[in-house]
Parts: C-alpha cells; structure tokens; sequence
C-alpha cells in the first residue's frame, strides 16, 4: 500500500543533495475541495524540513573544519629578502613552449618580476595593464632600452595559449617597443620552479578552489638578479617605479646618468609608508654644499671688487 502511494505521488517528490546524504520530501497530491488550506499545509511542512536541514546541514559543516578567509589571508604575504639572489638557472617555458633559463633575462639592467596567473579572471590583468601605464608615466626610462618586465606564472598546470593571449594583450600596448616579447616575456613553469622562484623572493601563495590568492607586489631585482626592492599595490607611483629602478641600477640608467644620481641622492624609500620620500638629511647636506658655494663665490666677487681701489689710493699717495 506505502509502494502504490508512493509511485501515484512520484511526481510531487522534490530531492536535495548535499554531499553523501540526500533528503526526500514527499508533497502529498491534493484532490477534491479545501485546496488553498492544503496547499498552506504544504507550504508550513516545506518550510519545516528546510529548516531541519539546514540545522543539520550546519552540523555537518562544522564537522569538515573550513578555512575562513581570515585564515586564508593569514597564509598569503611577502617575507622580505633584500639582496637575495634569485636562482638563475630555474627553467620555465615562454609563450611559443620554449625551454628558458630565468638567466637569460638577467643582464640588461634591471627586471622588474611578477608573479601572476594568466587565466585570472580580474586582478592580475588589472595589476599588469597598470604596470604597463606606469612605465610608460615615468619619463627618461624606457623598458624598450633600460629594464625589462617578467611574469612568471604561479599556476604549474596552465598552458602556453594563456600565456601568449595574455602576452598578446601586453604587448600590443607596448607602443615604441621594437621586440616586445624579449623585453617583457612571459613564462610558464613546472610545480617545483614555481616553488623555488616564489621562496626565493619571499612570496607565499594559495590555490583556493580553481583561484589563487597572491599578495599584489613587483619585485625589483638588479642586473645580476638580486632582490632590490618590493614595490606594493594593485597600481605603482610612476616617480616610485622610477627611482626604485635606478636605485637597482646604482643610478647608471636612463637618459641622463647625472639626473638619476641626482634623484637617487635626493629620494629615500620609506619602509613604513612604502614609498620614496624625500630623504631630509641629503637635502640638507645639499643645502649647506649649495650655501658654502654662494658664499664663497660672493665672498670672491667682492675681494675682487675692492682690490683695484686699494691699488688706486697707493698710487695717488
């Protein structure tokens, strides 16, 4: 009798799946007069078992511990290391599948290195497009002839059609760049690559479900691939890219070698406010040289000023 009501009622049952266990509600047909106070009926015990199951539900969520984001925010940073090398012989794959050594793009004054992952829906793109904006604000530097970008991607199982539509994308904004692509390659790697190059520089990173949470930083390194300088943000200072470049270059870049040392001598980075200031002490040692020098060049125009007049007296004496 149960087995012949409940095939008549197969139509009404409506199922919820949640992992393992499933939850069967049976709405019972409704025939003959009285229906809107049975379809309240239904309404109230619909209601009824969701909320028992959602009761349970949280049970069994607590019962597999989750992380929450907090924890996972907690797990994802920057350690700092200034002045460590980063290995030059990791090999990656560029865009075309070509096997590369990191060396390769060490040399050629300074690098300016991300790590990302190409098929970021958001965030990365962004982060990269601003990058991109930012060189091309700073004036008398030139990543077409003094430094060069690399993006290492930090997802071992991505292909090489995500990273050439990304260096694509890149490289077509790259206005005035002869070779675009050995000047801001973008390579792939293997898990213990990845690993080794993100330990090197210090970054620590999660794979979230199909996402990856990375801390939004560009690591400046020197000709010879060691760790200059961390610049943070979603979006880079120009004037900051800037003097953190030559400050990896020990002011041998740009246009003129003699403004970047001069920049370099006046600007300072700040490590509290993340930034380069004005560095107050340099200023006035500057002050006081500048001052020392007016001086004494008053102090000559004047001696000279007067020495005619005293030859003048003797004479006429």
């Amino acid at each position: 009798m149960r087995s012949a009501a409940g095939r008549r009622n197969s139509s009404g049952s409506r199922r919820r799946a949640n992992r393992s266990e499933t939850v069967l509600v049976v709405i019972p047909r409704v025939r003959g007069g009285g229906g809107r106070a049975a379809r309240k009926s239904i309404l109230a015990f619909l209601f009824l078992a969701a909320c028992i199951d959602a009761f349970f539900g949280a049970g069994r969520a607590d019962a597999h511990v989750r992380e929450t984001p907090d924890d996972i925010l907690k797990q994802i940073g920057v350690d700092e290391k200034l002045g460590g090398q980063v290995p030059p012989g990791l090999r990656f794959r560029d865009a075309e599948g070509r096997s590369v050594r990191l060396g390769d793009f060490f040399g050629g004054g300074p690098v300016l290195l991300t790590l990302n992952y190409y098929t970021c829906p958001m965030l990365c793109p962004l982060i990269l497009r601003n990058l991109l904006a930012a060189t091309d604000r700073m004036g008398g530097i030139s990543p077409a002839r003094d430094f060069r970008i690399v993006t290492v991607s930090i997802d071992p199982d991505e292909r090489p059609g995500s990273a050439r539509d990304r260096a694509g994308e890149m490289h077509a904004m790259m206005k005035g760049t002869a070779d675009p692509g050995s000047r801001w390659p973008f390579l792939l790697g293997g898990r213990e690559e990845i690993g080794n190059l993100a330990d090197a520089v210090g970054f620590r990173y999660r794979k979230v479900e199909n996402e990856f949470a990375h801390p939004n930083v560009v690591v400046v390194l020197t000709a010879d691939g060691k760790i200059s300088r961390y610049l943070y943000g979603i979006e880079q200072e120009p004037r900051d890219l800037k003097l953190a470049l030559i400050e990896a270059a020990g002011g041998r870049i740009g246009e003129s070698e003699a403004v970047s040392r001069a920049l370099l001598f006046c600007f300072h980075y700040d490590p509290v406010q993340r930034k380069y200031a004005l560095y107050a002490r340099n200023i006035m040692k500057a002050g006081g040289v500048l001052t020392l020098v007016f001086l004494g060049v008053l102090y000559l125009a004047l001696w000279k000023r007067r020495k005619p007049r005293t030859r003048s007296k003797g004479e006429g004496g």
